[in-house]
């Protein structure tokens, strides 16, 4: 398609398939608490944004026959993770996913599944840029029995990049309302060099002086609309860089926004078990201690506590008494909290572990990453004959397959007391050991263990 003359519009061209799913928040989160002021100001600061996400690739390097978007990651499909960190941007008003024909039930079952919001689904082309294209004409106002309105700025992201922060996203869109376009950057790994046609170096370039081009970036609307409808179709089916037709159909220079770390592409194999582990350590920043002990044996639990922060120095730790209709635990699963240890004193039964897991499986928040609950036991072996101590705490089996079907990991620590200081010092240090464990690896393998310190 040859370039047409400024001024003169483009024919009309056939609209995708737009296909809305919109689900419920799966959680009040944090950011909703602030109040209906900060969100007003941000929507002064904001103007009316979309994202398009291609998801149509074959993910060929990745090795595997599942395209990479749809590999699982702590048992959810990592283009979910992307959707996530974008849905935490409220000020974003739709998130358009471009899918192939073959994924649509897929991915539909998917955003259903995670109560994902604001999503609307369209078909993907055969290549990134047709597929890009495909969700700019979902958004496009000259599109026939459109159900989306016209954005003033888009985002364009990709969904196997699922660490994207607000503050980028925020950054990228603001460089774009000014400039036109934006996009992230990173400095070079690796110097890039040019061989010649023999197989030998021709030459390099100087990696001080050049930047490898991330996602996310932005756009005015009106400007990569344009661009895509003028641009040829070598461009649409061997180009890969957004900021490039801007710049070469609409005279656009983007604006480059220095992004972090954490924007990294999942390409191969590896990067998934990369991905996971990063996700592992964000939910396991957090741990709630329930306390349910009398008022002369609160020590042994903050004894616990004490030895958890020792061991988790960089994690939050809080504790409580549970009260009987739960609500002490409601603000801590608005924070998002996916780790309780339920500290029982004196106790083989329970009665209080399941007084928390009935509140965690009420609530939403398992939907999206596992919970670990780890009930601890205190007990002292003088008061309770050994066999009927232990048929009391094997009923944890029967507790842990029912909670895993709500993705509930939960398993169980026992630890003697009362003992001597020394030896009680000791096995509190060695049950904090075993609560980070399984609190940092997460693995549904242990479910239904009881473990001893």
């Amino acid at each position: 398609m040859e370039p047409r003359p400024p001024g003169c519009p483009a024919p009309a061209e056939p609209g995708p398939r737009v296909l809305g799913l919109r689900g419920a928040d799966p959680a009040a989160s944090a950011s909703s608490s602030s109040g209906a002021g900060a969100e007003a100001e941000a929507g002064r600061r904001v103007p009316a944004v979309a994202v398009v996400l291609p998801a149509g690739g074959s993910g060929e390097r990745m090795g595997v026959p599942t395209p990479k978007q749809f590999c699982p990651i702590l048992e959810r499909p990592l283009i979910s993770h992307t959707l996530q960190a974008l849905e935490r941007a409220y000020w974003i008003k739709d998130i358009i996913v471009a899918v192939t024909g073959e994924n649509m039930e897929t991915t539909k079952a998917i955003i259903q599944r995670y109560q994902h919001k604001r999503v609307s689904l369209v078909e993907a082309g055969v290549t990134r840029h047709r597929s890009i294209f495909s969700g700019l004409k979902a958004l496009a106002e000259d599109q026939p029995d459109s159900k989306l309105s016209k954005p003033e700025v888009v985002i364009i992201h990709d969904a196997v990049r699922p660490f994207v922060e607000e503050d980028i996203l925020l950054k990228v869109v603001t460089a774009a309302k000014e400039h036109g376009a934006a996009g992230a950057i990173r400095p070079l790994v690796s110097t890039v060099i040019s061989p010649s046609t023999d197989g030998c170096l021709d030459h390099s370039l100087d990696r001080a002086r050049h930047r490898a081009s991330e996602m996310p970036q932005a756009f005015l609307f009106d400007v990569i609309y344009e661009a895509y409808q003028q641009c040829s179709d070598y461009d649409l089916d061997f180009g890969t860089e957004c900021l490039q037709l801007a710049l070469k159909y609409c005279h656009i220079k983007a604006k480059l926004v220095e992004g972090s770390p954490d924007l990294w592409k999942v390409t191969y194999k590896r990067d998934l078990y990369a991905a996971e582990s990063i996700i592992k350590e964000r939910v396991s920043q957090q741990i709630c201690l329930v306390m349910n002990t009398k008022e002369d044996e609160d020590h042994v639990g903050y004894r616990l506590e004490e030895m958890l922060k020792n061991e988790l120095n960089h994690f939050k730790v809080t504790s409580g008494a549970l009260h009987h209709d739960g609500t002490d635990l409601q603000q801590i699963i608005l924070e998002q909290c996916y780790n309780f240890v339920c500290v029982n004193v004196v106790t083989s039964d329970f009665k209080e572990t399941q007084k928390l897991l009935n509140v965690l499986e009420d609530c939403n928040l398992s939907i999206l990453y596992p919970i670990v609950v780890i009930s601890v036991h205190f007990l002292d072996y003088k008061l309770l004959p050994f066999g009927q101590k232990m048929e009391n705490l094997m009923q944890i089996r029967e507790f842990a397959k029912e909670v895993k079907k709500r993705n509930i990991l939960l398993c169980g620590l026992l630890i003697y007391y009362p003992q001597d200081d020394q030896k009680l010092q000791e096995s509190l240090r060695q049950g904090a050991t075993i609560i980070a464990a399984l609190i940092k690896e997460r693995n549904p393998g242990l479910i239904g263990q009881l473990l001893v310190a």
